[in-house]
């Protein structure tokens, strides 16, 4: 995000850093929203872009886009901000050119080695975040991560509180914020909770309309962030129970209409198997999955995303962003990791992927189109065409009901 040092910010404002592979952009979203019970307006920088609460913000995706966002937060009254940091800019030195006081740790996974050349150096980069911490920041880490307990180790003088949901794995230690219990339906997610030490007053239970045990986590993270810079629990609560859900996260784009269809972001191994677990759960019929992985992209994910989508009953291999790669040969790097009995195709024009498994499956099956989510367009080549998943399906759903 450049190299200049950050611009001089007020002493009662604060920015909240948010990092990780996956839920960095539902996890800032949802931080914002707890904030604005506090202050508004609250600056969010995401990859969806900038915004002033809910209002998109327009600015440029670098340093500049993000001091005017800021400023302009600050300018409506706004007391803080909420930043999605990639490992990336982390690696390039933004933690000390920007003053963080809350870091907050989502989960470490498979992904960008092709930008950090080893696992060890995707960890370092993301622990610049928690390394620059003020004696009075705040580091909020996933308890239940392996990662944690070494991004702990470069922590020197912040206060450390910590979030759990079982589905992530065994723990790492005693959490601050821990699930009890996550139940999942097509309404939403339902979350009963247990708090300790600084997090001890949480509500026993937080209801969010994002569907998946991975918005647990996500919404555990953004709770204890907010606590931890004074929102009340029940307001913060509240605000999560509302929340605005993310475009091309779990995004159910079939309505009332059947088959459901849902559009996700997916696009690492670890994300694409926790979306399948989660669409495996509520589909009662068969389980489509469409996707594909990037050209030009951390190669090493193919084999990984294809096992991750063992669990489906139809795969359909498709391109993504094949950029200068041959989308054929992508397509059979992810099908050799795919194991079991699921019944697999390559379909490569992505429109006709989309439209295959809707028009094909039967009204009980359950279809997930990942990879894409939000994004608008896809890039072949050179060239960047448009390319809107949930508006392919919608048109792909159309196309069903007037051959049915």
């Amino acid at each position: 995000m450049g190299r200049r040092a950050f611009p001089v910010v007020p002493q009662h404002h604060t920015s909240i850093g948010v990092t990780g592979t996956n839920g960095k952009t539902s996890t800032v979203r949802w931080i914002a929203t707890c904030l604005a019970q506090l202050a508004r307006s609250v600056a969010q920088v995401t990859t969806l872009g900038s915004f002033l609460d809910d209002e998109p913000f327009e600015a440029t995706s670098d340093f500049d886009g993000l001091v005017a966002t800021v400023k302009a937060g600050i300018d409506r009254g706004g007391r803080f901000a909420a930043i999605e940091v990639t490992s990336e800019a982390l690696a390039r030195g933004f933690a000390r050119k920007w003053p963080f006081r809350v870091g907050v740790f989502t989960n470490l996974t498979h992904d960008h080695l092709d930008a950090h050349g080893s696992p060890e150096h995707y960890l370092a980069s993301k622990a610049q975040l928690f390394v620059g911490l003020p004696r009075d920041g705040v580091a909020v880490l996933n308890a239940r991560d392996p990662a944690s307990p070494l991004l702990a180790e470069v922590i020197r003088e912040a206060r450390v509180v910590s979030f759990a949901v079982p589905s992530r794995g065994p723990p790492m230690g005693t959490a601050d914020l821990e699930a009890r219990s996550v139940e999942v339906s097509w309404a939403g997610t339902r979350i009963r909770l247990d708090g300790r030490g600084a997090l001890a007053h949480v509500p026993t239970e937080l209801s969010i309309p994002a569907i998946g045990e991975i918005y647990a986590e996500n919404a555990l993270a953004a709770l204890a962030a907010a606590l931890m810079v004074g929102v009340p629990p029940e307001a913060a609560a509240r605000a999560l129970s509302s929340a605005p859900l993310v475009p091309g996260r779990f995004q159910v784009v079939s309505g009332r209409d059947r088959p459901r269809v849902v559009v996700d972001f997916a696009h690492t191994p670890d994300a694409l198997a926790r979306t399948l677990s989660t669409a495996r759960h509520l589909c009662k019929g068969r389980l489509w999955v469409v996707f594909g992985a990037g050209g030009e992209r951390d190669s090493a994910k193919r084999a990984p995303m294809g096992a991750a989508a063992t669990t489906a009953d139809n795969v359909v291999l498709t391109s993504d962003n094949p950029r200068g790669e041959d989308a054929g040969r992508i397509a059979e790097q992810i099908r050799v990791g795919i194991r079991g009995s699921a019944e697999i195709r390559v379909e490569l024009d992505r429109r006709c992927a989309i439209r295959k498994a809707i028009c094909e499956a039967d009204e009980s099956d359950v279809v997930v189109i990942a990879g894409k989510g939000h994004e608008k367009r896809q890039i072949i080549g050179t060239t960047e065409v448009p390319f809107d998943d949930v508006q392919e399906a919608l048109a792909a759903l159309a196309e069903r009901a007037r051959i049915l």
